[in-house]
């Protein structure tokens, strides 16, 4: 690097600015007083800060002028401003480097390519920030390139705090964005550290590349002002997911437990079929159209490195508009959680790495659409070798998004449009954008089938809510398929039948219009009482957890509400709430459901659900430790406001019953009635029916006993099932074996209604099973007088209940007690119609 850039008097140590501008115009005019530009120019830096963000990442931030007045620079020069406290730049960026450059030609360039791997070298940089020596800024800034020293073990900042990642799927792009949001809120320089890697809290796609898996043990360290708040308020904000996490992963464990094969359409005749991997279930006939996977030819066009941040920056500031578009059109038509996709794409785009390699690779002379380009590829490739699926499929978001900034910063090198094709489609391809997939026609695009891709990829997870058949993974010869050439895409099979004949379409069709006249029967009789064929009664009820749910599942059907969730009332607070605001959604609940049952459920905090305010002691085996009845009798702060709460609510005189999980003793049946009767005597309150929940063996085996001190069970089939199999529900390859039609579960649920008859109490269930159609034949067949379900699901449970009369249900109950798998229960089940 030339010498007479590194000029001591552009130096200037232990600099205090009282702002941003301030720190500019004290650059500025040192470059003014050393004639490298005329005074006109550091206004022109005030103005690049309202257009551009120079900060550079980890502590620098390059300042420069605007490309039309390069005529105000006399001579290459560049000032660097040390602020040991740190100067906030902007919101989460705080600067300790300030460079300010005023360039005449390419003479700068070699500073910033030390710069940008300074970047990634903490051990040289920190100290540069507090050195009171220039000649160590000037020694770093010649260090030659072969010289930077080897990566050393990595250390932690000088505040620091562990925790244990229980995240089911590991930390994938949107976890990863709350924990950058709660890093950039702090001023502080966070680490995330796991083993001898450490990434930038502040930087989404360096956390990413630390691969994190559930259990692993990671350090999070801070160092500068407010570095200890800034530590406990990202750990925080990382507890605070994990409940997130775990409900997106049991529901992702039991879409896949409700997506095994079952009956469906077959062909008329032997045809030519591709298969894949299921991912959105339905059948699509129409015409296969190539949405061709065209390998971006980016040209290499050098610019200078000025121009090329312009055009950069006005690109990126595109495609956020773009995306905030996207995302509030995706949350109006599709919901909150699929908007939470193109959240997580933008911020992306704010992250460290990806500019700061671009801006390397501009350094080294080359275009800004190659640059960028190449940066997207490189990180998107470190992402998918990591080898953990799920980040495999955020790589696939960073491309796609790094696709919507090239096309900003070149039109030209769009490809065809899925929009372009026409009716009745089925698009073939071998990945399709998160973007594009939500931009689909639906008028047209009847199915969508990749060769590429997985059923945890964001396409996969949009065309199951967008209703749209899909396949994914079907291999390279999916794109052999000729264009134009009809097509019957099974999204239950996971299978693209090929040049069907006329009968097969016409199966195909009939198929279909009898799936919608059945849907539309369903839908018509939804309102009818839940019973057999012959009359038996099967109480059908909903799984809800706040009031303002309570009409669409009486409009879908509900007959009450079997499993009112209160942990819902803790979560995303930072205390308890209070007696007062408990009872007034209970009251609202109960107004809501306008005389109709009403079973709230006790908080259920600990196994998988866990709320960072109440500081529970870390487990090693969190599902067999403190939650449930066991945490509300050790913690009498959180069981007796709920409790009275509940009693005020129970004398407006409408119906309410309590329930207590994770009961596995006589003891704790006891001892939690004494404290509801006390709380009841104190409020001079009416009784209530009081029940409890079976999710542990134990308490199935003892049912005959539990019963006499209880009015009802309710069985968890989710939580009993990973007990008795002893397999986590929310195992990414366990999953989906834990299923509820184990004979074993089955034999354990007879048991409970056995025991519950022996002194004449009923028995729900109000677990995943309950909304299966075959599963709950087999519920009502074992003698269940109660299901609670997710809303959706009511209409086809109840139309299954009501074709088949109670002694066939009785007699397919039993056959399934015999059975020796899960496997061949659901084997048996699909003869019912």
């Amino acid at each position: 690097m030339s010498d007479a850039l590194l000029n001591p008097q552009l130096i200037r140590l232990g600099c205090r600015p009282a702002s941003k501008e301030a720190a500019l115009r004290e650059a500025g005019q040192m470059l003014a007083d050393a004639g490298c530009i005329a005074p006109d120019y550091i206004d022109s830096l005030l103005r690049r800060e309202a257009v551009a963000n120079t900060y550079l990442g980890n502590g620098i931030a390059i300042p420069h002028g605007m490309v039309e007045d390069r005529a105000l620079v006399l001579r290459t020069g560049v000032a660097i401003l040390q602020i040991p406290d740190g100067l906030e730049w902007n919101p989460g960026q705080r600067t300790h480097l300030l460079c300010a450059i005023a360039a005449r030609s390419d003479d700068h360039l070699a500073m910033l390519r030390q710069l940008t791997r300074l970047l990634q070298d903490e051990a040289r940089l920190l100290p540069l920030f507090v050195t009171g020596d220039s000649a160590d800024l000037i020694a770093a800034l010649r260090q030659p390139e072969e010289e930077l020293p080897p990566d050393a073990e990595a250390q932690d900042l000088d505040i620091s705090d562990e925790w244990r990642l229980d995240y089911p799927n590991g930390l994938h792009a949107r976890p990863a964005a709350l924990w950058v949001d709660a890093a950039r809120r702090s001023p502080a320089q966070l680490q995330v550290r796991h083993g001898n890697r450490t990434a930038d809290a502040k930087n989404l796609i360096s956390l990413l590349q630390l691969g994190l898996r559930q259990g692993d043990l990671i350090a999070v360290s801070g160092r500068g002002p407010q570095a200890e708040t800034g530590v406990r308020q990202l750990v925080k904000a990382m507890r605070e997911a994990s409940l997130a996490e775990q409900t997106a992963a049991a529901i992702a464990a039991q879409r896949a437990a409700a997506q095994r094969p079952r009956a469906g359409w077959r062909p008329a005749s032997a045809l030519i079929s591709l298969p894949g991997i299921a991912a959105s279930p339905g059948l699509a006939i129409g015409e296969a159209r190539i949405l061709a996977g065209e390998t971006l030819q980016v040209p290499d066009r050098p610019i200078s490195l000025a121009e090329g941040g312009d055009r950069l920056h006005e690109a990126l500031a595109a495609t956020r508009r773009q995306l905030s578009q996207l995302a509030d059109a995706t949350q109006a038509t599709l919901g909150a959680s699929e908007a939470a996709i193109f959240h997580a794409q933008a911020e992306l785009l704010n992250d460290t790495d990806l500019i700061t390699l671009s801006c390397q690779l501009m350094v080294a002379g080359h275009g800004v659409e190659w640059a960028w380009h190449q940066a997207v590829e490189r990180l998107a490739e470190k992402i998918s070798a990591l080898g953990n699926p799920l980040l495999a499929a955020r790589a696939a978001d960073l491309r796609d998004v790094g696709r919507r900034v090239l096309f900003q910063l070149d039109s030209s090198l769009r490809g065809r449009a899925p929009a372009e094709f026409g009716l009745d489609t089925i698009l073939l391809a071998p990945d399709l954008a998160p973007s594009d997939t939500a931009a689909l026609d639906l008028s047209r695009i009847k199915g969508l089938a990749t060769a590429h891709g997985g059923p945890t990829a964001h396409t996969a997870i949009l065309a199951r809510t967008l209703g749209l058949p899909a396949l994914v993974a079907a291999g390279p010869a999916l794109l052999d398929v000729a264009d134009g050439s009809p097509a019957i895409l099974d999204g239950d099979a996971g299978r693209l039948y090929l040049n069907p004949s006329e009968a097969d379409l016409a199966s195909a069709r009939a198929w279909l219009q009898a799936q919608r006249d059945e849907r539309d029967r369903q839908q018509a009789e939804r309102q009818q009482p839940g019973q057999t064929a012959d009359g038996a009664r099967i109480e059908i009820a909903a799984n809800i957890n706040r009031p303002d749910q309570a009409a669409a599942a009486l409009e879908a059907g509900a007959e009450g509400v079997g499993l009112m969730r209160t942990e819902f009332l803790f979560l995303e607070r930072d205390a308890a709430p209070d007696e007062e605001e408990q009872l007034k959604t209970y009251l609202a609940m109960q107004q809501a459901l306008q005389g109709r049952p009403l079973i709230v459920r006790a908080l259920d905090i600990g196994g998988d659900k866990q709320v960072p305010y109440l500081n529970l002691p870390r487990e090693d085996n969190p599902f067999l430790g403190m939650r449930g009845a066991r945490l509300l009798l050790a913690r009498r702060e959180l069981l007796e406001p709920q409790l009275r709460a509940l009693y005020r609510a129970a004398k407006s005189g409408k119906p309410l019953s309590i329930m207590f999980p994770m009961i596995s003793s006589l003891k704790e049946i006891t001892r939690l009635k004494g404290i509801c009767e006390s709380v009841r005597q104190e409020l001079d309150a009416p009784q209530v029916p009081i029940g409890i929940m079976v999710e542990v063996p134990a308490a199935a085996l003892l049912a005959d006993q539990l019963a006499p001190y209880v009015d009802f069970f309710s069985i968890g089939t989710n939580d009993l099932t990973q007990y008795a199999l002893a397999m986590d529900r929310q195992h990414p390859e366990l999953a989906a074996e834990a299923d509820s039609l184990h004979p074993a579960v089955l034999r354990l649920i007879r048991q409970t209604v056995q025991g519950a008859a022996a002194h004449q109490r009923w028995v729900g269930v109000c677990g995943g099973i309950a909304g299966d159609p075959q599963g709950a034949a087999v519920l009502a067949g074992l003698g269940v007088n109660e299901l609670s379900m997710s809303p959706h699901d009511i209409a086809s449970v109840k139309a299954m209940l009501r074709r088949h009369p109670l002694a066939q249900l009785q007699s397919l109950a039993e056959q399934a007690l015999s059975c020796d798998s899960a496997d061949e229960v659901r084997q048996l089940l699909e003869a019912l119609a």
